[in-house]
């Protein structure tokens, strides 16, 4: 395998963000959904490095909104362009599967998705190929969290924010450090945002629940230079409910949220409550 990661990073003190002798032959998975070419994923590997040792393997091109999607239907291309960093054809599911399930010459402790550029908040959760990487490498049993910044997708009057990835990347860290020295509930990781300030302006972190956004979405028909249609689905800048105990209302308050997600989708109050009702349907089977 190749040597070492040209990521660097500073050592964080002792005894506070990471427990560096304890991880020392271990191993952590960094990869996106924005790509190879986005400054957040090695934002993201120089924070993890800092740790233990860590490679990227990430996709090749943008891959934002792909959700939990992965590659069937015809191979997996990928090459090593520098020490410890892989580029792939697949999406970031792919990339997870295929550092864990072989490519790599040892099971990670940590999956690492991020530093998305834009937050993961609310109903952002199912359609996001960062927060899905974290999501297949929870299910593969290892221990994963994704991170977003909160970084304002389209600018103001005075052009666009500076964006704050070193923030996010002492933020994954900290909490990295964490999860290596504690258990997490089965099938159950974190989905980190961070808000984008200088790291000293933080107001803490708080463990919050996730939010509902309020989308604007609609389908615009044009027509291309040979006259025929095609078709854009988007719209405005979505918003959302503004809700004490939320991730959007930590990111309100400078805070950084920490949301714990259970891949079990199953509602058990629903359950509980319609027992009756397929009681009663399996009636009419019965009566024809």
């Amino acid at each position: 395998m190749p040597g070492t990661i040209p990521h660097g990073g500073e050592t964080p003190k002792s005894g506070t963000e990471t427990r560096v002798a304890d991880v020392a032959e271990q191993l952590i998975l960094v990869t996106n959904d924005d790509g190879i070419h986005s400054e957040g994923v090695h934002a993201l590997g120089r924070a993890m490095s800092a740790i233990c040792e860590t490679w990227i393997i990430a996709p090749d091109r943008e891959r934002s909104a792909v959700g939990h999607s992965f590659t069937m239907n015809h191979p997996i291309r990928a090459k090593l362009i520098q020490p410890r960093v892989v580029i792939t054809d697949g999406t970031p599911t792919d990339c997870v599967m295929f550092g864990v399930l072989g490519y790599l010459e040892k099971k990670p402790c940590l999956v690492a998705s991020g530093i998305n550029f834009g937050p993961n908040l609310g109903d952002d959760v199912t359609y996001s190929g960062t927060v899905s990487a974290a999501l297949e490498g929870t299910m593969l049993g290892v221990p994963s969290l994704a991170v977003s910044l909160n970084y304002p997708k389209r600018g103001n009057a005075s052009g666009p924010a500076e964006c704050h990835f070193e923030t996010a990347g002492r933020v994954a860290r900290i909490i990295a450090g964490q999860l290596l020295e504690m258990k997490l509930p089965r099938n159950t990781f974190f989905n980190v945002n961070v808000p984008n300030i200088p790291f000293e302006e933080l107001q803490g972190f708080a463990m919050t629940r996730l939010g509902r956004r309020i989308y604007k979405d609609r389908v615009i028909r044009r027509i291309d230079p040979h006259g025929k249609d095609y078709y854009w689905i988007g719209g405005e800048e979505p918003s959302w409910h503004d809700d004490e105990g939320t991730d959007f209302h930590a990111m309100l308050e400078n805070k950084v949220s920490i949301t714990p997600i259970n891949f079990n989708l199953t509602d058990f109050d629903t359950i509980e409550s319609m027992q009756s009702w397929s009681q009663d349907l399996g009636r009419t089977i019965q009566g024809g």
